[in-house]
């Protein structure tokens, strides 16, 4: 799918305008124009577009109206929604505005087509000179590579093809990748891990990228990978189970990270923990109130078999806090208390670090990636204790159920550690300008800038 254009040559114009400077950009401009302009009542709305015709009725120019300041998003549906053709942006000197610009252009353009037969990409947009092309182009990449992932059904994206798809990026970037699969995962210690995959017959393993140079600053991302989630034995509804495929959404997350750092050569020395599985049923399934070891030593009861998420970060948060970096940042499709509490739209930040939260939400604001920070609220810990072990993982008030989740995650960080929890959605229940409904990408420009300023880039 051709998304940009380097070539020269015609290219129709697309002139931002907001409503007031619509008013200013007419008094320069064809009587057939403003004509036309005042006939549709076209004033600068964000998002809206005006098609402009010739003396001979053929699309001569396009108006594109835009936020003050300029919203990503205002772009969004200009690259399905505009006539065949090549277009250019008129009037975008500004470096940010014109990146912002190409990132809305192009989140427009996506879509998911594995299965289904799609006319062509019709348009295609010359590349702004002011843009940059680099950060555009690599962030295109980790976008379009979140929403494939999550979009792909649980029988195309299983584990195996989880650590497939890790395989490619390792050989792309020249990164190193270690899978610990099935048993290897009880010889090696990662108990809880094999305990919610063993039910699966596409055994549970864990993914460990690692890439640059030992003396870099350590970043690690851990993702949870449960490439689909029947509930287990207290097995969901079937409206609950339905969008399960993207239960795997934060391995695609920080994947789609990993592809920005190393695309970009950002001196870190990155590590990738993913632990991959499928929470499924059958004679060897976890039951409820059976009690699951842990890689710290800490053991969980399990108060409900659909709440395997957290079990399995937990080895995978364990390991990560063991080589102590100066930063671990997991994200999580992990609790609908946070959708009830954000929406769909919004993901919780959760973290042990004001300093770490203000980078991130700060970094949020500036790539138009927003995230909302949430309390890790001490007093709520006594939910989560078990009856008949150190935890458990589903505290039985139903209340502040993000929370109590973030705090069981925090059981598996060391005190010390740089930490930074993400419960997200990673879907569009509905289809918007440049966020078509299916897979999404939210928060990966956000902590990508975030890691940059945290490690001193």
């Amino acid at each position: 799918m051709k998304i940009f254009s380097s070539r020269r040559g015609k290219a129709t114009k697309i002139t931002p305008v907001t409503k007031s400077s619509l008013k200013i950009w007419t008094k320069t401009q064809p009587v057939q124009f403003t004509n036309w302009i005042k006939s549709i009542g076209f004033d600068g709305k964000a998002g809206v577009t005006c098609l402009l015709p010739s003396k001979h009725g053929l699309l001569e120019h396009v108006l594109i109206g835009i936020s003050e300041p300029l919203n990503i998003w205002d772009m969004g549906g200009l690259a399905r929604n505009l006539p065949s053709g090549t277009y250019a942006f008129e009037g975008l000197d500004d470096s940010t505005e014109a990146t912002i610009a190409a990132l809305g252009w192009a989140f427009g353009a996506y879509r998911f087509d594995k299965y289904k037969k799609m006319a062509p990409q019709k348009t295609t947009l010359r590349w702004p000179a002011a843009c940059d092309r680099e950060y555009v182009e690599r962030t295109i990449e980790a976008t379009f590579l979140v929403r494939d992932l999550i979009n792909t059904p649980a029988e195309d994206m299983g584990p195996s093809e989880l650590e497939k798809i890790s395989r490619i990026l390792v050989k792309k970037y020249q990164a190193k990748l270690k899978v610990t699969r099935g048993n290897q995962l009880l010889a090696q210690k990662y108990p809880a891990i094999h305990a919610i995959g063993r039910a699966s017959d596409d055994a549970p393993r864990l993914l460990d990228l690692t890439w640059g140079k030992t003396t870099h600053p350590k970043v690690t991302l851990v993702g949870k990978g449960v490439c689909f989630d029947t509930g287990g034995l207290d097995i969901k509804t079937a409206s609950g189970m339905k969008l399960m495929k993207k239960d795997m959404g934060g391995a695609a997350h920080v994947l789609g990270i990993a592809s920005m750092l190393m695309s970009a050569k950002v001196p870190v020395r990155l590590r990738v923990l993913i632990p991959t599985v499928e929470n499924n049923i059958s004679g060897n399934a976890i039951r409820p109130l059976d009690v699951v070891n842990t890689r710290n030593g800490k053991t969980i009861e399990i108060g409900h078999t659909d709440a395997e998420g957290r079990v399995i970060l937990a080895d995978a948060l364990s390991e990560a806090a063991r080589e102590k970096p100066c930063l671990i940042v997991d994200f999580a499709t992990l609790t609908g208390a946070a959708r009830v509490a954000l929406g769909g739209e919004l993901p919780a930040l959760f973290t042990n670090d004001d300093d770490l939260a203000e980078t991130i939400l700060n970094a949020g604001k500036i790539t138009q990636d927003p995230l909302w920070r949430m309390p890790l609220w001490s007093d709520y810990r006594r939910q989560i204790k078990g009856k008949t072990a150190d935890l458990t993982n589903s505290a039985e008030t139903g209340l502040a159920g993000a929370i109590t989740a973030a705090l069981f995650l925090q059981e598996f960080v060391e005190p010390i550690a740089c930490w930074a929890h993400i419960d997200l959605m990673a879907w569009n229940a509905t289809s918007r300008p440049g966020r078509p409904e299916g897979g999404e990408a939210m928060g990966i420009r956000a902590v990508y800038q975030a890691i940059l300023e945290w490690t001193g880039q």
